[in-house]
């Protein structure tokens, strides 16, 4: 048994003011896996308030944790700790926690178990950003190349369709040399939107809020029927340093895939999809955020939200690659543009989707 544990033995759980200060949370367990005490940092992780998680069975907290509780028996009956890294405990009500948990069994007077749980979600979050990244940057490379390639020949093909349209005289002939033209534009179109986000964000002060007001007016413009949206806006948020138009786009790009998502859905409705459908804006702070490695204190998050059927399965990981799209006839760009521009502005932009709710979260920096 640990030093620091010898010196307590067999005194109660309140005997230990520290573990109040510590930021990593603490239960102690009796060996009937009753709670017999947290500390305020065990209460902030399960969202929850001491007197109701007291003398409560701790498995009883969460959904489906047999094999915890199971765990947990052995450790007390055969005093023997164990370390688990990739712990996933659901409270009941709330969304799933990935933990690293440590069991410890202890002899205090009412105790015999002592839990550490830290999350690693962020961990989690810095590997998945990191490898989006890494992935992004070579979609990148490879789109620039190909969109290079595509262009000259493009250019051709147009200007061999113009000249042609000048040597035919049949009105008739000429619309086959116009639909050339046209999806020669339209293609043309499409390499520029493939090349253009490379352009450094400008530096002038932003607000959040003036952002999320414009992709509003934008979004009820474009689908009067059918969307509703709310707004839940953190008014004390400051301004930053970005590009108004590039932030605009990205988010717009969300809400937008979001708007179409809902509306398909109520197009062919399943069972599940028939709420009125609705995307909402939330900002807040965010405290302590790591974005691309780098620690700031203090970090602006916008959620856009929306009721819609989900993020298909079988695209879920790959959403933000260049041309993958859920939609029929989408082109697959819009969530790869809001990536690279939410990128550009040191920030991350992530998912989390389930039939019914779907976020999408932008974390940018706040200096």
């Amino acid at each position: 048994m640990p030093q620091l544990w010898q010196s307590y033995v067999y005194m109660t759980p309140a005997a230990f003011p520290g573990l109040d200060l510590l930021a990593t949370a603490v239960v102690l367990l009796d060996r009937e896996l009753l709670v017999k005490y947290v500390n305020p940092a065990a209460e902030t992780l399960f969202a929850a308030g001491r007197k109701s998680i007291l003398d409560q069975t701790f498995p009883g907290l969460f959904s489906d944790s047999g094999a915890l509780a199971g765990l947990l028996r052995s450790a007390i009956q055969e005093e023997r700790g164990f370390a688990d890294q990739d712990l996933i405990l659901a409270p009941l009500g709330h969304e799933p926690l990935h933990l690293n948990c440590i069991a410890t069994p202890v002899e205090l007077a009412q105790a015999a178990l002592l839990l550490e749980l830290r999350p690693i979600d962020q961990r989690l979050r810095i590997e998945r950003e990191e490898q989006r990244m890494t992935q992004h940057r070579a979609n990148r490379e490879l789109l620039r190349n190909l969109a290079h390639e595509i262009r000259n020949p493009l250019g051709g093909l147009r200007g061999s369709a113009q000249l042609l349209e000048r040597e035919l005289d049949q009105p008739s002939l000429r619309e086959y040399t116009r639909v050339i033209i046209k999806e020669a534009d339209r293609l043309q179109a499409l390499m520029d939107r493939l090349l253009t986000p490379h352009r450094p964000p400008k530096q002038v002060p932003v607000n959040i809020h003036e952002v999320c007001e414009r992709v509003c007016s934008l979004i009820l413009a474009e689908f009067p029927e059918g969307i509703r949206v709310e707004r839940d806006y953190d008014v004390g948020l400051p301004e930053f340093r970005g590009d108004p138009e590039q932030l605009i786009q990205a988010v717009l790009n969300i809400a937008r895939n979001a708007a179409q998502a809902i509306l398909g859905a109520r197009s062919s409705p399943a069972p599940g999809h028939q709420s009125p459908g609705e995307i909402v804006l939330c900002t807040r702070v965010a405290r302590q955020a790591t974005l691309v490695r780098r620690a700031h204190r203090l970090a602006l998050e916008l959620q856009v939200i929306d009721n819609g059927p989900g993020v298909p399965a079988e695209i879920r990981d790959r959403i933000f690659y260049p041309l993958v799209s859920g939609r029929e006839g989408g082109s697959g760009l819009g969530l790869t543009l809001a990536q690279t521009f939410v990128q550009q502005h040191e920030g991350m932009v992530e998912c989390d989707s389930r039939p019914g709710r779907t976020c999408f979260r932008i974390v940018l920096p706040l200096r």
